[in-house]
């Protein structure tokens, strides 16, 4: 058999061609190949990292062993100016002499050493030195690592060094787009905050704009009714004044054909009624006849008619102009005030807005909207007309509170009783007085005495009179003891001896007349009921007390000012966490007083006065322009103007919706050589009178006037 034929015949179907031997096979091998070179590398890769592991690791261990030499045994630091002893050990120089003064031989092994045997061991000392420079190297960052690197004048073949800055210049351009598209960033996030702020800022003074378009549309609306309203009056006035006239001329020409006919019967000039024609109507001696539009009478008036009617004009022309210059004065907080109402009007109308459209119920939708929109104008305006109703605080009545026996006339407390009959004083001179307010404004007298008057044991800090009981009176004084007085017998009812230190404040409560509360230096809030003798409840507040006061419409709140420039706001039900607790002032809180139920009023010595609202447990207003940083200077509201007293001896009177003082009036000296401006002298009590215009206010010197608020 032919060796070609049993080659093909035997092995020929199972091998394949020569061509697709290289053709597969070179596939195969490729593919093959590519991935065990992928592999190596791999492992390479593996192995590179590994060593680099052992290498950093064997560096450390090298690092800490090498740190580990360096250290002096003695002082366990890195040695400084390292010394060799003579039996081989290394020391700093100064922990070695410092132990060889005490002892004579080796800390290490104990031989026996003396200082002659110590030598200056200078390799260790280089080692040291380069182990240093190593070690700030290692620990610098790489690009200071490279820059010590080429000082140092590290060799690098050119094409590395091409490569490097290459490298170099691919990290620049980075860093340099990523830092213009962070600034790029940033500037954006700021152009659109910008605008946001901006685009609210229109928002509201476009709101601002229609608030005052709509008012200023109702009130020329509003005049424009005032001035027909007005002509119409005058038109039937007139009317009516010409039909008198005519009237009157009728029966003086009745009068005098009837006295030409009976002759000589009565006087010449006079009629049958006894009025004259000349006396009605015209000039008699200079006397005219105004109409009264009050009483819808005529008047004999001196002068000529147009004489006595620019009089009449002038004076509520000056008012007028007055009140204008008023509102320019503090035009800020006025238009703030108003600002405020009619946002708020708006907001609360946007909300019933959606509470309708949620329930579909839009039939009075135009009619409620305008209704709210005119009760946040018509609220202004009473601000507005309350503020410009008064400019300035007038005397009407002053007495003088000290007597011959007691130098210091403080009057530290001032308050009238439940009818505004009489009014009570106290302070340092150890006595209540009462007086009759009536007495006070209507007689003239250099010298007022007090219908009563209680001598009490100590200097007296506070009054309280009893809103039910008439004749009932609280007094808290300088050791602590709060009494309760009977005016009419003048005699204490109770006394109250529980705090430590001098009381501040007390007060009746307005809704339960057997319940007061008071206020300490000795930290301590004691609630007190006259039917027992021992406090009903205390707190404890581990800071001063100055006031306290009850909310006018529960005995069941008390606000509490203290040292700690805050005022806590306690429900007595729950007295050991406050329910609130009003944050603001800056110093300590001298008087807190309930404007209502809602409103409270605070006096700090930081001169500042702050409304909060108790309901929602936030700051209203901050009230300033007085002087107040040691001493109590009295603090007193109604129903819309809070008074307060000043270190400058000025009382000054705010509205509660403006900032700023509407009205101010100081004290005179009794000494003439004693300047005003530097008077030592300050406002101690203020009070005012109920539902009244008209208030008391007292000074350290022991004045007390009578004060009314007067155009």
């Amino acid at each position: 058999m032919d060796v070609t034929q049993l080659t093909e015949s035997s092995v020929g179907p199972q091998v394949p061609s020569v061509i697709a031997v290289n053709d597969e096979g070179q596939q195969l091998h490729s593919d093959s190949w590519s991935e065990e070179k992928e592999e190596e590398e791999e492992e390479e890769e593996e192995e590179h990292k590994r060593c680099d592991e052992d290498l950093s690791t064997t560096r450390r261990k090298s690092k800490v062993e090498l740190d580990k030499d360096f250290l002096c045994p003695i002082c366990i630091q890195t040695m400084r100016d390292a010394f060799l002893t003579a039996c081989g050990h290394s020391f700093c120089h100064v922990c070695i002499t410092t132990h060889l003064r005490n002892r004579s031989n080796c800390p290490c092994c104990g031989l026996y050493l003396t200082n002659d045997q110590l030598f200056p061991n200078f390799l260790l000392n280089k080692l040291m030195k380069k182990a240093s420079a190593s070690q700030l190297v290692s620990n610098a960052p790489p690009t200071e690592q490279l820059r010590l690197a080429l000082q140092q004048g590290v060799d690098l073949p050119v094409k590395e060094l091409g490569l490097l800055m290459q490298l170099l210049g691919d990290k620049k351009r980075k860093a340099e787009q990523e830092e213009a598209e962070t600034n790029m960033e940033i500037l954006l996030e700021f152009l659109l905050h910008s605008r946001r702020q901006k685009q609210e800022e229109l928002r509201k003074l476009q709101g601002d704009l229609h608030f005052l378009k709509e008012d200023i549309e109702t009130v020329e609306r509003q005049c424009w009714e005032l001035a027909r309203a007005k002509e119409k009056y005058l038109l039937e006035n007139r009317t009516s004044r010409d039909s008198t006239s005519s009237s009157w001329d009728l029966s003086a020409s009745v009068g005098n054909d009837s006295t030409q006919n009976r002759g000589a019967g009565s006087m010449p000039g006079s009629s049958q009624s006894g009025i004259s024609p000349k006396h009605a109507v015209g000039n008699c001696e200079g006397k005219s006849l105004l109409l009264n539009p009050s009483k819808n009478e005529l008047c004999p008036v001196t002068g000529s008619l147009d004489h006595r009617v620019s009089d009449a004009q002038e004076l509520p022309d000056r008012l007028t102009v007055g009140k204008k210059l008023q509102v320019l004065a503090q035009f800020e907080d006025l238009q703030e005030a108003y600002l405020q109402r009619k946002r708020h009007v708006a907001q609360m109308h946007r909300q019933n807005r959606f509470q309708e459209l949620s329930q579909k119920k839009l039939k009075d939708e135009k009619h409620a909207g305008f209704q709210s929109y005119r009760d946040g104008l018509e609220d202004f305006q009473s601000v507005l007309s309350a503020f410009t109703r008064y400019s300035r605080l007038r005397v009407i009545a002053e007495l003088r509170h000290g007597d011959l026996f007691h130098s210091s006339n403080i009057v530290s407390s001032i308050e009238f009783d439940r009818d505004d009959e009489l009014f009570a004083t106290a302070g340092v001179s150890r006595r209540i007085k009462v007086f009759d307010f009536a007495t006070v404004v209507n007689e003239l007298a250099d010298v007022h005495c007090p219908v009563v008057e209680i001598p009490t044991r100590s200097k007296l800090s506070c009054l309280s009179w009893n809103k039910y009981i008439k004749q009932h009176i609280a007094s808290s004084d300088y050791e602590g003891i709060v009494t309760v007085w009977d005016v009419n017998s003048q005699q204490s009812i109770m006394e109250y001896e529980e705090h430590e230190k001098r009381a501040w404040s007390v007060d009746f409560s307005r809704t339960d007349p057997t319940m007061l509360v008071s206020g300490s230096d000795d930290g301590k809030v004691k609630v007190w009921c006259t039917r027992q003798e021992m406090s009903a409840l205390n707190i404890d507040m581990k800071a001063n007390i100055c006031c306290v006061k009850y909310n006018p419409g529960s005995s069941n709140f008390v606000a509490v000012g203290s040292a700690d420039h805050h005022i806590h706001y306690y429900d007595l039900r729950r007295p050991n966490i406050p329910l609130h607790v009003f944050k603001g002032h800056q110093k300590a809180v001298s008087y807190v007083k309930f404007i209502s139920p809602n409103e409270l009023a605070s006096a700090s010595t930081d001169s500042t006065l702050r409304l909060w609202d108790v309901q929602e447990n936030s700051s209203v207003r901050t009230l300033q322009g007085h002087t107040n940083e040691k001493n109590f200077v009295g603090l007193t509201v109604n129903n819309e103007y809070i008074a307060c007293g000043s270190e400058t001896n000025e009382v000054f009177v705010y509205h509660k919706a403006i900032s700023k003082p509407a009205s101010r009036h100081r004290f005179g000296s009794s000494n003439p050589e004693e300047s005003d401006d530097v008077s030592p002298h300050f406002i101690s009590a203020v009070c005012w009178k109920s539902e009244s215009p008209t208030m008391l206010a007292a000074n350290s010197q022991g004045t007390i006037k009578v004060l009314v608020l007067a155009p």
